[in-house]
Protein backbone atom coordinates (compact mmCIF):
# COMPACT_ATOMS: atom_id res chain seq x y z
CA UNK A 1 0.00 0.00 0.00
CA UNK A 2 2.78 2.29 0.53
CA UNK A 3 4.29 1.50 -2.89
CA UNK A 4 1.22 2.64 -4.39
CA UNK A 5 1.10 5.42 -1.88
CA UNK A 6 4.76 6.76 -3.38
CA UNK A 7 3.23 5.99 -6.82
CA UNK A 8 0.37 8.31 -6.86
CA UNK A 9 2.68 11.04 -5.23
CA UNK A 10 5.18 10.70 -7.79
CA UNK A 11 2.33 11.17 -10.12
CA UNK A 12 0.88 14.36 -8.39
CA UNK A 13 4.44 15.95 -8.38
CA UNK A 14 4.95 14.99 -12.10
CA UNK A 15 1.29 16.50 -12.75
CA UNK A 16 2.33 19.75 -10.64
CA UNK A 17 5.42 20.18 -12.94
CA UNK A 18 2.96 19.69 -15.97
CA UNK A 19 1.07 22.14 -14.73
CA UNK A 20 3.43 24.82 -14.02
CA UNK A 21 5.19 24.57 -17.62
CA UNK A 22 1.81 25.67 -19.08
CA UNK A 23 1.10 28.14 -16.33
CA UNK A 24 4.16 29.67 -17.52
CA UNK A 25 3.47 29.33 -21.85
CA UNK A 26 -0.04 31.24 -20.25
CA UNK A 27 2.18 34.33 -18.49
CA UNK A 28 4.06 34.53 -21.69
CA UNK A 29 1.32 34.67 -24.38
CA UNK A 30 -0.28 37.31 -21.89
CA UNK A 31 2.99 39.32 -21.47
CA UNK A 32 3.06 39.63 -25.96
CA UNK A 33 6.29 37.00 -25.73
CA UNK A 34 4.54 33.85 -27.08
CA UNK A 35 7.51 32.08 -28.28
CA UNK A 36 5.03 29.96 -30.85
CA UNK A 37 4.32 32.94 -32.37
CA UNK A 38 7.76 33.21 -33.95
CA UNK A 39 8.35 31.80 -37.28
CA UNK A 40 11.91 32.25 -38.22
CA UNK A 41 15.42 32.52 -36.45
CA UNK A 42 18.30 33.14 -38.67
CA UNK A 43 21.11 30.43 -37.70
CA UNK A 44 24.95 31.25 -38.25
CA UNK A 45 26.63 28.32 -36.79
CA UNK A 46 26.21 24.66 -35.25
CA UNK A 47 27.45 24.01 -32.15
CA UNK A 48 30.67 22.22 -33.44
CA UNK A 49 31.28 24.73 -36.21
CA UNK A 50 31.37 27.10 -33.24
CA UNK A 51 34.41 25.05 -31.77
CA UNK A 52 35.80 24.76 -34.93
CA UNK A 53 35.89 28.06 -36.22
CA UNK A 54 37.05 29.38 -32.54
CA UNK A 55 40.18 27.06 -32.45
CA UNK A 56 40.91 28.09 -35.58
CA UNK A 57 40.88 32.32 -35.33
CA UNK A 58 42.34 31.12 -31.97
CA UNK A 59 45.73 29.28 -32.92
CA UNK A 60 45.67 32.41 -35.89
CA UNK A 61 45.99 34.85 -33.49
CA UNK A 62 47.65 33.53 -30.85
CA UNK A 63 50.54 31.75 -32.87
CA UNK A 64 54.16 31.52 -31.28
CA UNK A 65 53.07 33.01 -27.93
CA UNK A 66 54.61 30.44 -25.53
CA UNK A 67 52.86 28.71 -22.65
CA UNK A 68 53.08 29.81 -19.26
CA UNK A 69 56.10 28.51 -17.80
CA UNK A 70 55.46 28.06 -13.86
CA UNK A 71 58.78 26.40 -12.85
CA UNK A 72 60.24 27.55 -9.46
CA UNK A 73 56.90 29.34 -8.49
CA UNK A 74 55.22 28.38 -5.19
CA UNK A 75 50.72 27.99 -5.97
CA UNK A 76 49.95 31.47 -5.48
CA UNK A 77 52.66 32.39 -8.06
CA UNK A 78 52.07 30.13 -10.45
CA UNK A 79 48.12 30.58 -9.88
CA UNK A 80 48.26 34.39 -10.49
CA UNK A 81 50.89 33.71 -14.08
CA UNK A 82 48.02 31.42 -14.71
CA UNK A 83 45.69 34.09 -14.53
CA UNK A 84 47.11 36.47 -16.02
CA UNK A 85 48.31 34.48 -19.06
CA UNK A 86 44.27 33.76 -19.22
CA UNK A 87 43.45 37.67 -19.44
CA UNK A 88 45.57 38.00 -21.64
CA UNK A 89 44.96 35.77 -23.89
CA UNK A 90 41.03 36.33 -23.69
CA UNK A 91 42.20 40.14 -24.36
CA UNK A 92 43.90 39.14 -27.57
CA UNK A 93 40.67 37.30 -28.78
CA UNK A 94 38.22 39.62 -27.30
CA UNK A 95 39.68 42.21 -29.35
CA UNK A 96 38.37 40.21 -32.59
CA UNK A 97 35.50 38.50 -31.55
CA UNK A 98 33.59 35.84 -33.25
CA UNK A 99 30.12 36.70 -34.10
CA UNK A 100 27.84 33.45 -33.78
CA UNK A 101 24.34 33.01 -34.19
CA UNK A 102 22.82 29.04 -32.62
CA UNK A 103 19.97 27.99 -31.81
CA UNK A 104 18.69 24.49 -29.88
CA UNK A 105 17.22 22.86 -26.95
CA UNK A 106 18.38 23.87 -23.58
CA UNK A 107 19.69 20.76 -21.63
CA UNK A 108 20.84 21.67 -18.72
CA UNK A 109 21.00 25.10 -16.51
CA UNK A 110 22.55 26.37 -13.66
CA UNK A 111 21.66 30.02 -12.00
CA UNK A 112 23.88 32.05 -10.06
CA UNK A 113 22.64 35.60 -9.01
CA UNK A 114 23.51 37.70 -11.73
CA UNK A 115 25.35 35.37 -14.16
CA UNK A 116 24.20 31.89 -15.63
CA UNK A 117 25.31 29.04 -17.25
CA UNK A 118 23.70 27.00 -19.92
CA UNK A 119 23.99 23.90 -22.35
CA UNK A 120 22.43 24.21 -26.09
CA UNK A 121 22.40 20.78 -27.80
CA UNK A 122 21.73 20.85 -31.75
CA UNK A 123 22.04 18.33 -34.01
CA UNK A 124 25.92 18.38 -34.47
CA UNK A 125 26.37 18.26 -29.98
CA UNK A 126 26.29 21.50 -27.49
CA UNK A 127 28.16 24.20 -26.45
CA UNK A 128 27.60 26.35 -23.17
CA UNK A 129 26.61 29.19 -22.82
CA UNK A 130 27.25 32.29 -20.05
CA UNK A 131 24.00 34.08 -19.49
CA UNK A 132 24.61 37.43 -18.08
CA UNK A 133 22.02 39.92 -16.31
CA UNK A 134 23.78 42.89 -18.04
CA UNK A 135 24.56 41.51 -21.62
CA UNK A 136 20.90 40.32 -22.04
CA UNK A 137 19.15 42.58 -20.29
CA UNK A 138 17.16 42.64 -16.99
CA UNK A 139 13.82 41.37 -18.29
CA UNK A 140 15.13 38.58 -20.61
CA UNK A 141 17.21 37.71 -17.41
CA UNK A 142 14.29 37.05 -15.95
CA UNK A 143 12.34 35.08 -18.22
CA UNK A 144 15.38 32.70 -19.00
CA UNK A 145 15.24 32.17 -15.59
CA UNK A 146 12.20 30.35 -15.51
CA UNK A 147 12.53 28.85 -18.28
CA UNK A 148 12.36 24.78 -17.94
CA UNK A 149 14.93 22.33 -19.67
CA UNK A 150 13.81 21.20 -22.70
CA UNK A 151 12.88 25.14 -23.72
CA UNK A 152 14.62 25.64 -27.37
CA UNK A 153 16.67 28.75 -27.42
CA UNK A 154 18.07 31.07 -30.21
CA UNK A 155 21.52 32.97 -28.97
CA UNK A 156 23.75 35.31 -30.22
CA UNK A 157 26.99 36.66 -29.26
CA UNK A 158 30.56 36.19 -29.11
CA UNK A 159 32.78 32.88 -28.68
CA UNK A 160 34.98 32.80 -26.36
CA UNK A 161 37.38 30.36 -23.95
CA UNK A 162 36.90 29.82 -19.96
CA UNK A 163 39.45 29.59 -17.19
CA UNK A 164 38.87 25.61 -17.90
CA UNK A 165 39.52 25.86 -21.53
CA UNK A 166 35.93 25.16 -22.27
CA UNK A 167 34.58 27.21 -25.61
CA UNK A 168 31.70 29.07 -24.53
CA UNK A 169 28.98 31.52 -26.42
CA UNK A 170 28.93 34.90 -24.28
CA UNK A 171 25.41 35.68 -24.54
CA UNK A 172 24.38 39.42 -26.24
CA UNK A 173 21.08 38.42 -27.18
CA UNK A 174 18.63 35.79 -26.30
CA UNK A 175 14.81 34.15 -28.14
CA UNK A 176 12.55 31.50 -26.69
CA UNK A 177 11.93 29.95 -29.70
CA UNK A 178 9.69 27.16 -28.58
CA UNK A 179 8.17 26.25 -24.78
CA UNK A 180 8.82 22.56 -24.10
CA UNK A 181 5.47 21.23 -22.31
CA UNK A 182 6.89 17.57 -21.48
CA UNK A 183 9.49 16.71 -19.31
CA UNK A 184 12.59 15.25 -20.44
CA UNK A 185 14.15 12.28 -18.83
CA UNK A 186 16.60 12.74 -16.37
CA UNK A 187 20.17 13.55 -18.48
CA UNK A 188 22.61 11.06 -16.52
CA UNK A 189 20.80 7.94 -17.14
CA UNK A 190 19.05 8.93 -20.51
CA UNK A 191 16.35 7.54 -21.97
CA UNK A 192 16.85 3.68 -20.99
CA UNK A 193 13.58 1.85 -21.56
CA UNK A 194 14.19 0.50 -24.94
CA UNK A 195 10.37 -0.26 -25.88
CA UNK A 196 10.07 3.60 -25.50
CA UNK A 197 13.08 4.56 -27.63
CA UNK A 198 11.38 2.80 -30.01
CA UNK A 199 8.16 4.62 -29.76
CA UNK A 200 9.15 8.06 -28.53
CA UNK A 201 11.82 8.34 -31.30
CA UNK A 202 11.86 11.78 -30.55
CA UNK A 203 12.92 11.64 -27.00
CA UNK A 204 15.41 9.07 -28.01
CA UNK A 205 17.06 11.36 -30.78
CA UNK A 206 17.36 14.55 -28.29
CA UNK A 207 18.44 12.07 -25.19
CA UNK A 208 20.99 9.82 -26.96
CA UNK A 209 23.69 10.85 -28.78
CA UNK A 210 24.87 7.13 -30.05
CA UNK A 211 20.96 6.91 -31.70
CA UNK A 212 21.01 10.37 -33.61
CA UNK A 213 24.40 9.29 -34.85
CA UNK A 214 23.20 6.24 -36.02
CA UNK A 215 20.49 7.97 -38.15
CA UNK A 216 23.34 10.62 -39.61
CA UNK A 217 25.14 7.40 -40.69
CA UNK A 218 22.21 5.91 -42.26
CA UNK A 219 21.74 9.19 -44.15
CA UNK A 220 25.09 9.45 -45.33
CA UNK A 221 24.83 5.22 -46.60
CA UNK A 222 22.43 6.64 -48.69
CA UNK A 223 24.21 9.33 -50.10
CA UNK A 224 26.77 7.35 -50.58
CA UNK A 225 25.25 4.72 -52.29
CA UNK A 226 23.89 7.34 -54.64
CA UNK A 227 27.41 8.55 -55.13
CA UNK A 228 28.80 5.04 -56.41
CA UNK A 229 26.05 4.12 -58.58
CA UNK A 230 25.86 7.47 -60.21
CA UNK A 231 29.50 7.14 -60.89
CA UNK A 232 28.72 3.86 -62.81
CA UNK A 233 25.81 5.44 -64.98
CA UNK A 234 22.97 4.10 -63.14
CA UNK A 235 19.51 5.82 -63.16
CA UNK A 236 17.46 6.16 -60.13
CA UNK A 237 13.72 5.66 -60.60
CA UNK A 238 10.65 4.74 -58.95
CA UNK A 239 8.01 2.13 -59.24
CA UNK A 240 4.30 1.47 -57.66
CA UNK A 241 4.05 0.22 -54.14
CA UNK A 242 0.24 -1.08 -54.43
CA UNK A 243 0.46 -3.57 -57.43
CA UNK A 244 -2.20 -6.11 -58.53
CA UNK A 245 0.66 -9.32 -58.34
CA UNK A 246 3.09 -8.99 -55.62
CA UNK A 247 5.68 -10.50 -56.94
CA UNK A 248 9.58 -11.00 -56.62
CA UNK A 249 10.04 -12.78 -54.04
CA UNK A 250 8.82 -15.22 -51.93
CA UNK A 251 7.06 -13.81 -49.18
CA UNK A 252 3.86 -13.12 -47.53
CA UNK A 253 2.18 -9.59 -48.76
CA UNK A 254 -0.52 -7.35 -47.38
CA UNK A 255 -3.55 -6.53 -49.04
CA UNK A 256 -5.92 -4.36 -49.21
CA UNK A 257 -8.91 -2.98 -51.04
CA UNK A 258 -8.55 0.46 -53.68
CA UNK A 259 -11.86 2.03 -53.77
CA UNK A 260 -11.66 3.79 -56.51
CA UNK A 261 -11.48 1.07 -59.03
CA UNK A 262 -12.88 -1.58 -56.73
CA UNK A 263 -10.38 -3.90 -56.90
CA UNK A 264 -8.18 -5.93 -54.70
CA UNK A 265 -4.69 -4.72 -54.63
CA UNK A 266 -1.32 -5.60 -52.44
CA UNK A 267 1.53 -3.72 -51.03
CA UNK A 268 4.50 -4.58 -52.80
CA UNK A 269 7.13 -7.45 -51.65
CA UNK A 270 10.21 -6.38 -54.36
CA UNK A 271 10.93 -4.13 -56.67
CA UNK A 272 11.98 -7.00 -59.28
CA UNK A 273 9.53 -6.82 -61.92
CA UNK A 274 8.83 -3.18 -62.54
CA UNK A 275 12.31 -2.68 -62.96
CA UNK A 276 13.36 -5.52 -65.40
CA UNK A 277 10.54 -4.16 -67.41
CA UNK A 278 12.68 -0.85 -67.54
CA UNK A 279 15.63 -2.87 -68.90
CA UNK A 280 13.52 -4.38 -71.45
CA UNK A 281 12.57 -0.71 -72.47
CA UNK A 282 15.81 0.54 -73.09
CA UNK A 283 17.20 1.82 -69.38
CA UNK A 284 19.94 -0.01 -69.42
CA UNK A 285 21.19 0.69 -66.09
CA UNK A 286 18.33 1.40 -63.12
CA UNK A 287 18.05 1.03 -59.36
CA UNK A 288 15.39 1.88 -56.68
CA UNK A 289 15.61 2.56 -52.91
CA UNK A 290 12.27 2.24 -51.26
CA UNK A 291 10.08 0.81 -48.86
CA UNK A 292 8.58 -2.95 -49.51
CA UNK A 293 6.60 -4.68 -46.98
CA UNK A 294 5.69 -8.44 -46.02
CA UNK A 295 3.11 -9.70 -43.55
CA UNK A 296 5.62 -11.65 -41.63
CA UNK A 297 7.27 -11.83 -37.96
CA UNK A 298 9.29 -9.34 -36.08
CA UNK A 299 12.47 -10.22 -34.85
CA UNK A 300 15.98 -8.41 -34.41
CA UNK A 301 16.55 -8.48 -38.27
CA UNK A 302 13.51 -8.17 -39.55
CA UNK A 303 10.54 -5.68 -39.69
CA UNK A 304 7.82 -6.25 -42.14
CA UNK A 305 7.99 -2.43 -43.31
CA UNK A 306 11.73 -2.06 -44.44
CA UNK A 307 14.42 -0.17 -47.11
CA UNK A 308 15.20 -2.55 -50.26
CA UNK A 309 17.46 -1.88 -52.85
CA UNK A 310 17.45 -3.54 -56.14
CA UNK A 311 19.58 -2.74 -59.18
CA UNK A 312 19.70 -4.31 -62.67
CA UNK A 313 22.71 -3.79 -65.31
CA UNK A 314 21.72 -5.09 -68.95
CA UNK A 315 24.65 -6.80 -70.51
CA UNK A 316 26.05 -8.42 -67.61
CA UNK A 317 25.55 -11.71 -65.53
CA UNK A 318 25.88 -12.74 -61.70
CA UNK A 319 29.76 -12.23 -61.86
CA UNK A 320 29.07 -8.22 -62.59
CA UNK A 321 26.75 -8.31 -59.57
CA UNK A 322 29.65 -9.79 -57.51
CA UNK A 323 32.16 -7.15 -58.78
CA UNK A 324 29.93 -4.37 -58.41
CA UNK A 325 28.73 -5.23 -54.84
CA UNK A 326 32.00 -6.38 -53.17
CA UNK A 327 33.34 -2.92 -54.64
CA UNK A 328 30.17 -0.86 -53.37
CA UNK A 329 30.72 -2.50 -49.94
CA UNK A 330 34.58 -1.47 -49.96
CA UNK A 331 33.67 1.66 -50.77
CA UNK A 332 31.17 2.22 -48.20
CA UNK A 333 33.20 1.18 -45.34
CA UNK A 334 35.97 3.01 -46.41
CA UNK A 335 34.01 6.60 -47.14
CA UNK A 336 31.11 5.97 -44.18
CA UNK A 337 33.49 3.87 -41.41
CA UNK A 338 37.08 5.57 -42.47
CA UNK A 339 38.24 1.81 -42.52
CA UNK A 340 37.81 -1.33 -44.55
CA UNK A 341 37.88 -3.38 -41.45
CA UNK A 342 34.92 -2.91 -39.21
CA UNK A 343 33.81 -4.07 -35.94
CA UNK A 344 30.65 -5.79 -35.23
CA UNK A 345 29.74 -6.51 -31.52
CA UNK A 346 33.57 -6.36 -31.24
CA UNK A 347 34.29 -9.09 -34.12
CA UNK A 348 36.45 -7.40 -37.10
CA UNK A 349 35.18 -7.78 -40.47
CA UNK A 350 37.70 -7.22 -43.35
CA UNK A 351 35.52 -5.87 -46.53
CA UNK A 352 38.99 -4.87 -48.08
CA UNK A 353 40.37 -8.59 -48.65
CA UNK A 354 38.99 -10.00 -51.65
CA UNK A 355 35.83 -12.12 -50.54
CA UNK A 356 35.61 -15.99 -50.23
CA UNK A 357 33.41 -17.67 -53.09
CA UNK A 358 31.66 -20.81 -51.94
CA UNK A 359 28.86 -22.36 -54.19
CA UNK A 360 25.88 -23.39 -51.74
CA UNK A 361 26.72 -27.39 -52.35
CA UNK A 362 30.53 -26.75 -51.57
CA UNK A 363 29.46 -25.08 -48.15
CA UNK A 364 26.99 -27.71 -47.36
CA UNK A 365 30.05 -30.09 -47.76
CA UNK A 366 32.48 -27.97 -45.83
CA UNK A 367 30.37 -27.67 -42.76
CA UNK A 368 28.69 -31.05 -43.08
CA UNK A 369 30.53 -33.74 -44.94
CA UNK A 370 27.16 -34.24 -47.08
CA UNK A 371 27.61 -33.78 -51.26
CA UNK A 372 24.52 -33.31 -52.23
CA UNK A 373 25.53 -33.57 -56.06
CA UNK A 374 25.83 -36.90 -54.85
CA UNK A 375 22.56 -37.00 -53.84
CA UNK A 376 20.17 -38.66 -56.41
CA UNK A 377 16.79 -37.62 -55.83
CA UNK A 378 14.15 -35.94 -53.38
CA UNK A 379 13.51 -39.10 -51.97
CA UNK A 380 17.12 -39.35 -50.72
CA UNK A 381 17.23 -35.40 -49.62
CA UNK A 382 14.51 -36.41 -47.45
CA UNK A 383 15.78 -38.93 -45.92
CA UNK A 384 19.14 -37.10 -45.46
CA UNK A 385 16.57 -34.77 -43.74
CA UNK A 386 14.75 -36.67 -41.32
CA UNK A 387 18.22 -38.60 -40.12
CA UNK A 388 19.62 -34.90 -40.06
CA UNK A 389 16.36 -33.86 -37.65
CA UNK A 390 15.95 -30.97 -40.28
CA UNK A 391 11.59 -30.07 -40.63
CA UNK A 392 10.40 -30.11 -44.26
CA UNK A 393 7.01 -30.01 -46.26
CA UNK A 394 5.95 -32.66 -48.09
CA UNK A 395 5.94 -30.73 -51.37
CA UNK A 396 9.33 -29.81 -50.98
CA UNK A 397 11.97 -31.62 -53.49
CA UNK A 398 15.81 -31.95 -53.17
CA UNK A 399 16.67 -28.21 -54.03
CA UNK A 400 14.12 -27.49 -50.66
CA UNK A 401 15.91 -29.70 -48.93
CA UNK A 402 19.78 -28.30 -49.89
CA UNK A 403 18.59 -24.86 -49.03
CA UNK A 404 17.43 -26.02 -45.43
CA UNK A 405 20.65 -27.98 -44.86
CA UNK A 406 22.19 -24.64 -46.00
CA UNK A 407 19.92 -22.62 -43.53
CA UNK A 408 20.91 -24.80 -40.68
CA UNK A 409 24.08 -25.91 -40.84
CA UNK A 410 25.85 -22.88 -43.08
CA UNK A 411 24.89 -19.38 -42.14
CA UNK A 412 26.10 -19.60 -38.62
CA UNK A 413 29.54 -19.70 -39.93
CA UNK A 414 29.86 -17.17 -42.77
CA UNK A 415 31.19 -14.07 -40.59
CA UNK A 416 33.40 -12.89 -42.91
CA UNK A 417 31.88 -11.74 -46.20
CA UNK A 418 31.16 -14.55 -48.81
CA UNK A 419 29.62 -14.97 -51.88
CA UNK A 420 27.37 -18.43 -51.62
CA UNK A 421 27.13 -19.24 -54.98
CA UNK A 422 24.95 -21.63 -57.75
CA UNK A 423 21.63 -22.44 -55.78
CA UNK A 424 18.78 -25.06 -56.36
CA UNK A 425 16.64 -23.87 -59.69
CA UNK A 426 13.53 -24.93 -57.06
CA UNK A 427 14.20 -22.03 -55.31
CA UNK A 428 15.06 -19.47 -58.04
CA UNK A 429 12.03 -18.93 -60.11
CA UNK A 430 13.39 -16.16 -62.01
CA UNK A 431 16.67 -17.10 -62.57
CA UNK A 432 18.90 -18.41 -65.27
CA UNK A 433 20.06 -21.92 -64.96
CA UNK A 434 23.54 -23.02 -65.17
CA UNK A 435 24.60 -23.79 -68.57
CA UNK A 436 26.91 -26.51 -67.26
CA UNK A 437 23.96 -27.93 -64.93
CA UNK A 438 20.38 -27.32 -65.32
CA UNK A 439 19.36 -28.36 -62.09
CA UNK A 440 21.22 -24.90 -60.58
CA UNK A 441 21.11 -21.50 -61.49
CA UNK A 442 23.39 -18.36 -61.79
CA UNK A 443 22.76 -17.03 -58.49
CA UNK A 444 24.56 -15.45 -55.50
CA UNK A 445 24.10 -14.43 -51.95
CA UNK A 446 26.81 -12.41 -50.07
CA UNK A 447 26.75 -13.38 -46.16
CA UNK A 448 28.51 -11.43 -43.82
CA UNK A 449 28.13 -11.52 -39.70
CA UNK A 450 26.24 -14.16 -40.37
CA UNK A 451 24.08 -12.57 -42.21
CA UNK A 452 22.23 -12.52 -45.80
CA UNK A 453 23.45 -8.74 -47.36
CA UNK A 454 22.16 -9.48 -50.70
CA UNK A 455 20.56 -12.03 -53.10
CA UNK A 456 21.67 -11.57 -57.02
CA UNK A 457 20.91 -13.74 -60.46
CA UNK A 458 22.20 -13.67 -63.76
CA UNK A 459 17.98 -12.97 -64.89
CA UNK A 460 16.37 -15.14 -66.43
CA UNK A 461 15.03 -13.78 -70.03
CA UNK A 462 13.78 -16.63 -71.46
CA UNK A 463 9.47 -16.00 -71.33
CA UNK A 464 8.62 -19.75 -72.42
CA UNK A 465 11.22 -20.81 -69.32
CA UNK A 466 9.77 -18.50 -67.19
CA UNK A 467 6.11 -19.43 -68.02
CA UNK A 468 6.95 -22.57 -66.82
CA UNK A 469 8.71 -21.66 -63.42
CA UNK A 470 5.58 -19.71 -62.50
CA UNK A 471 3.46 -22.61 -63.26
CA UNK A 472 5.43 -24.37 -60.81
CA UNK A 473 5.14 -22.06 -58.48
CA UNK A 474 1.46 -21.45 -59.18
CA UNK A 475 1.09 -24.72 -58.34
CA UNK A 476 2.76 -24.24 -54.36
CA UNK A 477 0.46 -22.05 -53.68
CA UNK A 478 -2.43 -24.02 -54.47
CA UNK A 479 -0.60 -26.80 -52.20
CA UNK A 480 -0.89 -24.01 -49.36
CA UNK A 481 2.75 -22.05 -49.77
CA UNK A 482 1.45 -18.13 -49.28
CA UNK A 483 5.00 -17.36 -49.95
CA UNK A 484 4.93 -18.70 -53.53
CA UNK A 485 5.50 -16.58 -56.92
CA UNK A 486 2.16 -15.91 -58.77
CA UNK A 487 1.97 -15.76 -62.65
CA UNK A 488 2.22 -12.32 -63.75
CA UNK A 489 1.08 -11.67 -67.48
CA UNK A 490 2.04 -8.28 -68.08
CA UNK A 491 6.07 -9.51 -67.24
CA UNK A 492 5.91 -12.15 -69.15
CA UNK A 493 4.76 -9.69 -72.13
CA UNK A 494 7.50 -7.76 -71.80
CA UNK A 495 10.04 -10.51 -70.97
CA UNK A 496 8.09 -11.73 -74.62
CA UNK A 497 9.00 -8.41 -76.63
CA UNK A 498 12.65 -8.73 -75.62
CA UNK A 499 14.70 -8.35 -72.34
CA UNK A 500 18.54 -8.43 -72.73
CA UNK A 501 20.73 -10.41 -70.76
CA UNK A 502 20.78 -9.03 -67.45
CA UNK A 503 22.64 -9.35 -63.92
CA UNK A 504 20.37 -7.63 -61.22
CA UNK A 505 20.34 -7.75 -57.28
CA UNK A 506 18.79 -6.55 -54.15
CA UNK A 507 20.14 -5.43 -50.94
CA UNK A 508 18.61 -5.03 -47.25
CA UNK A 509 19.02 -1.32 -46.82
CA UNK A 510 18.56 -1.69 -42.78
CA UNK A 511 20.85 -4.86 -42.44
CA UNK A 512 23.58 -2.87 -44.39
CA UNK A 513 23.12 -0.44 -41.88
CA UNK A 514 22.91 -2.43 -39.29
CA UNK A 515 26.11 -3.77 -39.97
CA UNK A 516 28.07 -0.03 -40.95
CA UNK A 517 26.77 1.07 -37.57
CA UNK A 518 26.96 -1.71 -34.91
CA UNK A 519 23.51 -1.98 -34.13
CA UNK A 520 22.75 -5.14 -32.52
CA UNK A 521 18.52 -4.73 -33.79
CA UNK A 522 16.78 -3.95 -36.86
CA UNK A 523 14.77 -1.38 -34.56
CA UNK A 524 17.86 0.35 -33.95
CA UNK A 525 18.06 1.72 -37.40
CA UNK A 526 14.82 2.32 -38.24
CA UNK A 527 13.51 5.63 -36.93
CA UNK A 528 9.92 4.32 -36.28
CA UNK A 529 9.88 0.56 -36.10
CA UNK A 530 6.42 -1.35 -36.14
CA UNK A 531 5.10 -1.68 -32.94
CA UNK A 532 2.29 -3.08 -31.23
CA UNK A 533 -0.10 -0.40 -30.06
CA UNK A 534 0.39 0.60 -26.74
CA UNK A 535 -3.47 -1.28 -26.19
CA UNK A 536 -2.71 -4.62 -27.42
CA UNK A 537 0.98 -4.52 -26.18
CA UNK A 538 0.17 -7.22 -23.37
CA UNK A 539 -2.84 -9.48 -25.37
Amino acid sequence: MAGNNANQGGQQDVNQLLKVRREKLANLQEAGQDPFQITKYDVTHHTSDVKEVYTAHEEELLAGRPEVNTDGMDEAEAKEATKKEYEERRSIMDASPIQVSIAGRMMFKRVMGKASFANIQDLKGSIQIYVARDSIGEDLYATFKKSDIGDIWGVKGYAFRTKTGEISIHAEEMTLLSKSLQILPEKFHGLTDTDMRYRQRYIDLIMNQESKEVFVKRSKILKEIRNFLADRDFMEVETPMLVANAGGAAARPFETHYNALNEDVKLRISLELYLKRLIVGGLERVYEIGRVFRNEGVDTRHNPEFTLMELYQAYTDYEGMMELTESMFRYLAEKVCGSTKISYNGVEIDLGKPFARLTMNDAIKKYTGIDFDQVPDDAAAKKLADEHHIAYEERHKKGDIINLFFEEYCEKELIQPTFIMDHPIEISPLTKKKPSDPTKVERFELFCNTWEMCNAYSELNDPIDQRERFAAQDANAAAGDDEAEHTDEDFLNALEIGMPPTGGIGYGIDRLVMLLTDSQAIRDVLLFPTMKSLDKKDQ
